[in-house]
C-alpha cells in the first residue's frame, strides 16, 4: 500500500508505507521530542521524523506539537501545506 502527498497542484510525494511500521495514535504520543525522544508527527496517514528539523526543536514549531496527527493543521493552517514533508523521512503509519 502507498499513500500519495500532494506538494502542489502539479507535484505529488510517493510515499511507500508497505514496509513501514504502524502506530496508534498513543503510540504516535510517545515520539513528542521532548527529553531526548525522537518527534514524529502524523499527516494523512504517514508518520514523519521531524527530530533533526531545526525548525521542530524540543518537538515544537509554530505552536504545533510532535506526537499527534496533525493533518488539519499541515493542510489547514501551514502557509506551506505538505511541500516540505517531502525532504522528510516517513518512518511510519498511522492505523486505528
Amino acid at each position: 500500500m502507498s499513500f500519495t502527498v500532494a506538494c502542489s497542484s502539479n507535484e505529488k510525494n510517493q510515499v511507500d508505507t508497505q514496509e513501514l511500521p504502524e502506530f496508534t495514535l498513543e503510540e504516535l504520543a510517545e515520539y513528542d521530542g521532548k527529553e531526548g525522544k525522537p518527534a514524529y508527527i502524523a499527516v494523512d496517514g504517514i508518520i514523519y521524523d521531524v527530530t533533526d528539523v531545526r525548525e521542530w526543536k524540543d518537538g515544537q514549531h509554530n505552536g504545533f506539537e510532535a506526537g499527534k496527527d496533525l493533518t488539519e493543521a499541515i493542510k489547514n493552517q501551514s502557509p506551506h501545506g505538505v511541500s516540505k514533508l517531502k525532504n522528510i523521512k516517513a518512518v511510519g503509519k498511522l492505523v486505528d
